[in-house]
């Protein structure tokens, strides 16, 4: 392997707190010479917030290494002139879609963006959003994840979310996050490596393993994080590679 995709939440730290060796780890990338980027499907934060985020808990990096789901979701919003959007997410993700000149709209919309709102998930904000649908707007999810892990425990995600809208309205959303293949191409061209040379290492073996694999990079899973032994055996997916931590990970460089 000559480059890394990165999960962030669940690989990197959990919550506030950094995963024991996670920095050691990146610092190690760096000094080996070996190319990398973050790709997450965290949608509670715009890109500046996240590195902004990380760099509180110690970790270096530069904001343009962090791809997330927003990112991706306005640029396809953006390759179409004049297309208006909802935002069925937490109010900070909302800088990423301003900064790329998305235009946001409470009405007569093209497209309902659902990321994970948390506690903005209220009735009249997921019923504004199936009336929206009703009338027209086509769905993009940022990430159809079921759930992550926070501090105290597993917290719904925003997948749980998006299949309600989809079942209500009888549409499918459009997936922009991981696992979609589109998102993983964006990654990798910017780190201009092909995939059978690039490995993706997370804590969800669907959306990171599966996704990586599918595009034909290799799929390494780490048991921080979301990560369940039931999730993993009746997934029917096979990492490249298990990890206790991406601590582990300087072993194999």
């Amino acid at each position: 392997m000559k480059a890394f995709l990165i999960d962030l939440d669940g690989v990197l730290y959990v919550d506030k707190t950094p995963i024991e060796g996670a920095k050691e780890t990146v610092a190690m990338l760096e000094e080996k010479g070996y190319r990398y980027r973050f790709v997450s499907n965290t949608t509670s934060k715009c890109r500046n917030t996240l590195a902004k985020f990380l760099g509180d808990m110690g970790f270096e990096i530069p904001e343009d290494h962090i791809f997330t789901p927003a990112i991706a979701a306005a640029e396809r919003i953006r390759s179409e002139k004049d297309n208006k959007c909802f935002l069925l997410t937490r109010p900070d993700v909302r800088r990423d879609f301003e900064e790329a000149g998305v235009p946001l709209a409470e009405e007569g919309v093209d497209f309902v963006v659902v990321g994970d709102a948390e506690t903005d998930f209220t009735f009249d904000r997921l019923n504004r959003a199936f009336r929206l649908v009703m009338d027209g707007a086509e769905i993009i999810a940022l990430e159809k994840d079921r759930y992550w892990m926070g501090s105290d425990g597993l917290y719904l995600s925003a997948g749980p979310f998006v299949y309600a809208l989809e079942y209500a309205t009888g549409t499918l959303a459009e997936v922009v996050g991981k696992p979609s293949p589109d998102f993983f191409e964006m990654a990798l061209a910017e780190l201009k490596t092909p995939p059978d040379e690039t490995a993706m290492i997370g804590d969800d073996i669907n959306s990171d393993v599966g996704g990586a694999q599918n595009v034909d990079m290799m799929g390494i899973l780490v048991k921080t994080g979301k990560y369940r032994d039931d999730v993993v055996e009746y997934s029917n997916i096979i990492p490249d590679l298990i990890l206790e931590s991406i601590s582990e990970l300087r072993e194999h460089l």
